[in-house]
């Protein structure tokens, strides 16, 4: 095994971050509010085009935040993707609402408006809809609108793999009347750990950090009128992020290189295909997957064996939320309407899990590393 260690996405520092955090020591305003959270607030919002942003804690609170904003509680159902990390899915069980799982379109890997239409038809009434932008690459947002405007449903849009990617030229996360992101250690910008939530309407945000702040009502003594959360963002966890923004472009062209060369470097092995980009947005290239033919000998795991051997790091695809224990139970919409129990799992969402598997995407890796991870994956297939 290679001493050095290849990782799949890991942070990236430059610098400035030092400087921010050190201004929020220098002046004392080491507590969870300061300049700096407003001052991220205010860059992140300007970057994305969007009015007003609460800085959060993770990008799993800001889900939850965004969830309660627009009412979804017990006895309450709520669409999202089955293909997708946990954290999309958990806050609605924390507010005791249902999710109604929904399968994936291969065209971006993202919620299949097909699928999403069917559940419509089963489940008239539902809370709210999320999205998910799986791997930075953005979903079909303008079908996915048209069917919850018509129906009068809101959008929550998880953007927190996709923050850089754009649809139409518009930045994911804004499409929706909530978007949130994520900050968290392997995201394409990081500061440690932390979220933020986005909206074009200010009352949204507003009210997120009302209950991130432990909904203290405005007395001069502690009155609290709501059930709040201690959600909010550090003053010095937001001097990291403000350093990390201003390379948030330079780190989206960089994984979108290193998809390029994953691309040309396997394109003559007909068994691998990429994850797919979509065609009416650009991409952040997060991390890039393959998946493989399932007539081929090789398999994922054979492939993330090899790679681990050598100390490089891959992940499977995410296992979709139907196939998870917890959420065993919950229905499942497929583009056939729902998914029998028991049945043969001809899903969409099961089938990129069962071929897929995240390649090493992390933007410090050298040509040597490329490489070598390269050589590893062709001689799996025999090149």
């Amino acid at each position: 095994m290679a001493e050095k260690r290849i990782y799949l996405s890991s942070p990236t520092m430059h610098g400035e971050e030092q400087e921010f955090v050190k201004e929020a020591f220098d002046t004392n305003w080491v507590a969870p509010l300061g300049p700096n959270v407003n001052a991220f607030e205010k860059e992140l919002a300007e970057y994305v085009g969007i009015p007003h942003a609460s800085a959060l804690s993770a990008g799993t609170a800001a889900i939850h935040l965004g969830l309660k904003i627009l009412g979804a509680g017990e006895g309450d159902v709520v669409f999202v993707p089955s293909l997708t990390f946990s954290a999309t899915c958990n806050p609605i069980v924390y507010e005791k609402a249902t999710p109604v799982f929904i399968d994936s379109e291969r065209d971006t890997w993202n919620m299949d408006p097909r699928a999403l239409e069917r559940a419509f038809e089963k489940y008239p009434h539902p809370k709210a809809v999320i999205v998910v932008h799986l791997y930075g690459t953005p979903a079909k947002l303008d079908e996915i609108l048209e069917i919850c405007n018509r129906h009068k449903v809101p959008l929550l849009e998880d953007a927190a793999e996709s923050l850089g990617s754009t649809y139409k030229g518009k930045h994911t996360g804004t499409f929706g009347k909530i978007g949130i992101y994520s900050f968290n250690g392997n995201k394409i910008i990081t500061t440690s750990g932390g979220g933020m939530l986005v909206s074009q309407e200010e009352e949204y945000t507003k009210k997120a950090t009302f209950l991130a702040t432990q909904a203290r009502d405005p007395a001069r003594h502690y009155q609290h009128s709501q059930i709040g959360y201690n959600y909010r963002m550090s003053n010095i966890t937001a001097g990291i992020g403000r350093g990390q923004l201003r390379h948030l472009e330079e780190h989206k062209a960089l994984k979108q290189a290193i998809y390029r060369q994953y691309q040309a470097a396997l394109e003559d092995i007909p068994e691998i295909t990429l994850n797919p980009l979509g065609t009416d947005g650009d991409a952040n290239c997060w991390l890039t997957c393959m998946t493989i033919d399932s007539r081929s000998h090789v398999t994922p795991d054979m492939v993330m064996d090899a790679l681990g051997e050598q100390n490089i790091e891959t992940r499977p695809i995410w296992k979709p939320m139907h196939l998870q224990p917890v959420f065993e139970g919950y229905d499942f919409i497929t583009q056939k309407g729902s998914m029998e129990k028991g049945g043969k799992d001809e899903s969409v969402a099961a089938d990129i899990f069962n071929r897929g598997l995240c390649l090493p995407s992390d933007i410090k890796n050298t040509a040597e590393d490329m490489e070598e991870i390269i050589g590893i994956v062709r001689k799996c297939f025999g090149r």
